[in-house]
């Protein structure tokens, strides 16, 4: 566990009180099915409604004993029942409880991910709106390529964003699977309608076939799911910390009233909590790939899994819990500065509008090759000895053979490349 990244929600479905009502519930809603069908007389199953429960610091001193969880628990339990204790757990196997505990545990905990999530997707689309139109430059291999606006920047965020939620939601159908069929799944002692009983009333599927377990090629996509949303955080959290370079400084994360950036030096506004965003997602990619190993196991089940999932899982759904709240802090109090970037926009003066220069050119007649060298030369001048694009473009008799000077200006209108800003905002339904 990783309680300093948790908030109290998604803690508690991880905590061992949840864990252990849950074996309890499963095994009272078999032992429910079960009267229903007969086998369990109705005193009994009416004693062992009324008597069971549990005592958690009673289950780790009986498993100190037995070494085995679900007996310690099943034990402590018959303690308060007393003979009718004898009904519960028949037919089935540890893992029919383990199993079906874990997908009651990890759809909850979806839950919650799946609406933190799209509390950050309202945030990120009502920046973006903010920020449609506010011009700087796009950067392809870190140097500057053509403007585009923050608010596009923020808007492929939101898209990318809902394309995590998409696949977490079906990663949460695969996840919510019980199983109630015994040691390797043959329903041999117990019937099937008890594990449609039981999973039904919890909110889950029936495997529609398992072996003592559920298969773990569910857990592995969801894992890998999850992992996928966390990288989307996790790039966009580099994002921002690129962006807040002292060099570039155009946004910066929110730096509270009070806060300290070093120990050192009074100045610093480190971008710590977008350094912790990309770090914990570092953690959830490898906790995927743990997940995958798990899919392996011995014939119909071995126990190799069961150490990883206890760590993995919880860890992975309390941090991107974690880092989607941190996150919307980040975003709700984003720090812009649209004067920086427009600095850094013209910072190559007129470079980026290079292609617009060639495309006129191709337009009026010139091939496209021969174009991009008189093209590329005059920019080339910009980098070597400075100077300003246009005017090199206005002294060049090639270029103005071919373009009026108004024709050259007008390349350089930043609106040349905002024409289908409020069309792609349309689209992704940002309004």
């Amino acid at each position: 566990m990783i309680p300093r990244y948790s908030l109290p929600e998604m803690e508690k479905i991880w905590s061992e009180d949840t864990k252990f009502a849950t074996w309890l519930k499963i095994e009272i809603l078999a032992c429910e099915k079960q009267s229903e069908m007969g086998l369990i007389p109705a005193e009994d199953l009416k004693n062992i409604q009324d008597k069971a429960q549990f005592n958690i610091p009673r289950i780790l001193e009986i498993e100190e004993e037995t070494h085995h969880d679900v007996i310690a628990f099943l034990t402590c339990v018959a303690e308060y029942v007393g003979p009718s204790s004898r009904f519960i757990h028949m037919g089935l196997t540890s893992s029919d409880v383990l199993d079906t505990s874990l997908a009651v545990q990890l759809t909850a905990a979806t839950d919650l991910i799946l609406s933190k999530a799209q509390a950050l997707v309202k945030s990120v689309s009502a920046q973006a709106l903010k920020h449609k139109m506010v011009p700087m430059i796009g950067r392809s291999h870190g140097i500057h390529a053509e403007p585009i606006t923050f608010g596009l920047k923020l808007a492929l965020m939101k898209d990318e964003l809902c394309r995590g939620i998409e696949r977490l939601e079906m990663a949460r159908a695969h996840i919510a699977v019980g199983k109630l069929s015994g040691a390797v799944g043959t329903h041999a002692h117990i019937d099937p309608s008890v594990e449609e009983y039981v999973c039904k009333k919890l909110g889950l599927a029936p495997a529609v076939l398992s072996t003592q377990i559920i298969q773990r090629d569910r857990h592995a996509f969801y894992m890998a799911c999850l992992a996928c949303l966390a990288s989307t955080l996790g790039k966009y959290a580099e994002e921002i910390r690129n962006l807040q370079h002292t060099e570039i400084r155009e946004v910066e994360e929110p730096f509270a009233k009070g806060q300290k950036g070093s120990s050192a030096m009074p100045h610093k506004r480190n971008p710590i909590i977008c350094e912790r965003i990309s770090g914990l997602a570092r953690l959830i990619r490898g906790n995927a790939l743990a997940a995958m190993e798990n899919v392996s196991l011995w014939h119909e089940r071995d126990i190799s899994h069961s150490s990883v999932e206890r760590v993995i899982l919880p860890d992975s759904t309390l941090a991107v819990y974690y880092m989607l709240h941190k996150f919307i802090y980040v975003i709700d109090g984003l720090q812009v500065y649209p004067e920086n970037m427009l600095k850094n926009l013209n910072l190559m003066r007129g470079l980026v509008h290079s292609q617009k220069v060639l495309l006129e050119l191709v337009n009026n007649g010139i091939t496209r090759e021969d174009a991009y060298k008189l093209v590329q030369k005059n920019a080339m001048r910009v980098w070597e000895e400075g100077g300003e694009f246009m005017d090199y473009l206005l002294a060049d008799n090639k270029i103005t053979a071919k373009m009026t000077p108004q024709k050259i200006r007008d390349c350089f209108n930043l609106e040349n490349h905002f024409k289908h800003v409020d069309s792609t905002f349309n689209k992704l339904g940002i309004k």
